[in-house]
């Protein structure tokens, strides 16, 4: 909301019935959609279910035009194709009003078949981000055309990142013998990191470790610099 606001970018409302959103959307016609994981899941349920529907050769024709192009994805990020995409992927695109160049998702774990189908359906890259509320939200994001899917990508501009050690569990920033890829908590560090929750010194001490803010999130870093999230460090669960 903020970004849009500080964009000038025009913003749509639904009109208050939740099991009509995907209605809402097709009129709105968004060229940028940020979502949560539960309505890309309903999206990509209905749009399985159509899919199951078909008979005959269309079947065999949609089914041809999904391998090719999740194979195209998996092989060099490209997400769109010349043909397919003008017999087959056209009215799936619709769902999202046919003009959607961006997705975003966030605030919870989404599957990284999902992501990856519903990429080739529209045509469009989605990028999934990861934060806190107590980092101002995104603070780690993929790119656009990062053919690779179960990681949040890197880190943005306002925050640095580093990793714990839970010897508990056997994570170690510097990686073991058995499997040198670092793990550890991930915590945050930058502008954007709260100060403290209001009047609670105590949890506000709980939250940080030597200036860093614990995400109670155990991440693994690859080659590349991108975030993995493996684990917990914390008995905490969060809802879809």
């Amino acid at each position: 909301m903020a970004m849009h606001l500080i964009t000038g970018m025009k913003a749509g409302f639904y009109a208050g019935n939740t099991l009509k959103l995907t209605e809402d959307i097709g009129i709105l016609q968004p060229t940028l959609f940020p979502s949560v994981p539960r309505l890309y899941n309903k999206i990509y349920g209905k749009i399985k279910d159509g899919l199951a529907a078909k008979k005959g050769v269309i079947s065999w024709l949609a089914n041809k035009a999904v391998s090719a192009k999740l194979a195209n994805l998996k092989s060099s990020g490209i997400v769109t194709h010349g043909f397919y995409d003008k017999i087959i992927f056209k009215k799936m695109k619709a769902l999202l009003g046919g003009r959607v160049k961006l997705m975003i998702t966030g605030s919870a774990p989404i599957a990284g078949d999902v992501l990856d189908f519903l990429k080739i359906c529209f045509s469009a890259p989605i990028c999934e981000g990861y934060g806190m509320t107590e980092t101002c939200a995104g603070s780690v994001i993929t790119f656009q055309n990062d053919p690779q899917t179960g990681i949040v990508g890197g880190p943005l501009q306002n925050v640095k990142i580093k990793l714990r050690d839970i010897p508990e569990m056997n994570y170690f920033s510097t990686g073991t013998p058995e499997d040198p890829t670092p793990k550890g908590e991930v915590m945050f560090w930058g502008p954007s990191i709260m100060s403290g929750y209001f009047k609670n010194p105590e949890k506000t001490a709980e939250c940080f470790h030597n200036g860093w803010l614990l995400s109670g999130d155990v991440g693994l870093v690859y080659p590349n610099g991108a975030i993995k999230i493996i684990d917990r460090a914390k008995n905490i669960f969060k809802l879809s």
